[in-house]
């Protein structure tokens, strides 16, 4: 798969080789679509590790952890962070089947669709999704946030 990889993403063109998911490793939906993607032709390999680990923290220092256990959070390998809605896209964008899709919700009306399945998956996420105030994130109950 990554020989494919490698000859079908155009590396010349896109200087992005590798993306890290992070997301959270409590949560049923999350561990659901981070299973969904490791599924998926990856045109960019997608690294996915649980917010907030000792990995995650390893890997990105300088990242608010506890925010990462809110909202999906994906850092490519040159250091760029994406979150929320613009983490799905990207992650969309690493997918073989689906880049033509992220490309869509790229735009400024796709990004309001993109933005709409997150907050909709995070209603989903928050109406089974347990307080984690005994770790001192996601007092909310991981509700959308504002």
């Amino acid at each position: 798969m990554a020989a494919r990889a490698a000859a079908d993403r155009d590396a010349s063109r896109v200087p992005v080789r590798r993306i890290t998911v992070l997301y959270d490793a409590q949560c049923a939906l999350c561990v659901f679509v981070r299973d969904w993607l490791r599924g998926q032709w990856q045109l960019v390999p997608l690294d996915a590790v649980p917010a907030g680990s000792d990995e995650a923290r390893r890997r990105f220092p300088e990242l608010d952890h506890a925010s990462t256990l809110v909202e999906i959070t994906a850092v490519d390998d040159s250091g760029q962070v994406y979150r929320g809605a613009a983490a799905w896209v990207v992650c969309l964008w690493a997918l073989e089947k689906y880049r033509p899709l992220a490309y869509r919700l790229s735009t400024p009306s796709g990004l309001r669709l993109a933005r709409g399945a997150v907050l909709t998956a995070a209603r989903y996420r928050g109406a089974w999704w347990q307080p984690r105030s005994a770790m001192g994130t996601c007092d909310s109950g991981c509700a959308v946030p504002d």
